[in-house]
């Protein structure tokens, strides 16, 4: 199987990162997709996936980071002759969010357009996801993968439940964290697997600044946790993504990201406090990830 990370970044538009998407492609060429956010699609193209390809969506909580490529992932699958209705997987919210979007929603315009045609009649369905609100559990399994997920602490639940992901699949185990900040449920997903697919949002400068300013809340994952969570759940390999623009030297970003960042510090040498800091704890294989990264099982 290969993993490619469509995208790394987290939830300002950045030049460099893409949203959180990550596709998971088993050897038969069956396609696995956790977070669909912005330029998931795009992303596909690029890494020569034809989006109609792709029926599974697993959606682990609904941040628009996580989430906003969905319906033009939808509506392009369609125009690229999908078959069939796209699976959406995802936490109580996800109906609410699907229902709003295409024939009885925002797309409603684009949707009466494009069915008033013959050949998008024809696989109209596509254009009509099924949907799936999920609890904590084996979600889903379908003779080739088998999905577990638990609730993970990122925002309150009442707000969005918010989850992690365990894949075992062609004798390999990988997890996901979603957004989390540190907690026993993704040591759990994460027991023993191959590879761990964690959140890695701000390096530790960062935070201590965000503490020290009262800037927001902060529900992510430092670099030293993510260490003591790897080595904690025993896994194999390592790799840190969705990763907060600290690395950017965009003067867009550091513009919008001057309340809530120390900008003067920004840049893609804080990379190199990530690894050290989650080598603290953390021994094994380690990489970071950027968007089209391919992770080969």
């Amino acid at each position: 199987m290969k993993i490619t990370m469509l995208g790394t970044g987290a939830a300002l538009p950045d030049p460099d990162r893409g949203q959180s998407a990550i596709l998971l492609t088993l050897d038969d060429d069956t396609h696995y997709l956790f977070d669909c956010g912005e330029g998931a699609t795009r992303q596909m193209v690029r890494a020569n996936v034809d989006p109609a390809k792709v029926g599974f969506v697993f959606l682990t909580h609904l941040h628009h980071d996580h989430i906003c490529d969905y319906p033009y992932f939808v509506i392009s699958s369609w125009m690229l002759n999908k078959q069939g209705a796209p699976l959406v997987l995802g936490p109580k919210g996800t109906r609410h969010f699907v229902d709003h979007l295409f024939e009885n929603g925002a797309y409603q315009t684009d949707f009466r357009a494009r069915s008033a045609y013959p050949v998008r009649q024809a696989n109209i369905e596509a254009a009509r996801p099924e949907v799936r609100e999920v609890s904590p559990g084996v979600v889903f399994e379908d003779g080739k993968v088998r999905i577990s997920v638990d609730w993970v602490e990122h925002i309150p639940r009442e707000v969005c439940e918010c989850f992690g992901v365990r894949v075992e699949a062609e004798g390999k185990v990988i997890a996901f964290s979603g957004d989390t900040a540190p907690c026993e449920a993704m040591v759990r997903l994460a027991q023993d697997a191959d590879l761990l697919i964690h959140e890695c949002t701000f390096p530790e400068s960062f935070i201590a600044h965000r503490a020290k300013t009262g800037v927001g809340t902060y529900a992510h994952t430092s670099p030293t946790d993510l260490g003591k969570i790897a080595r904690e759940a025993n896994v194999k390999s390592l790799v840190a993504t969705h990763f907060g623009h600290f690395d950017s030297t965009s003067p867009v970003l550091k513009r919008a990201a001057a309340k809530h960042l120390p900008v003067d510090l920004m840049g893609p040498h804080l990379m190199d406090e990530i690894v050290a800091d989650i080598r603290k704890h953390y021994c094994g294989p380690l990489r970071l990830a950027h968007d089209l990264m391919r992770i080969d099982l």
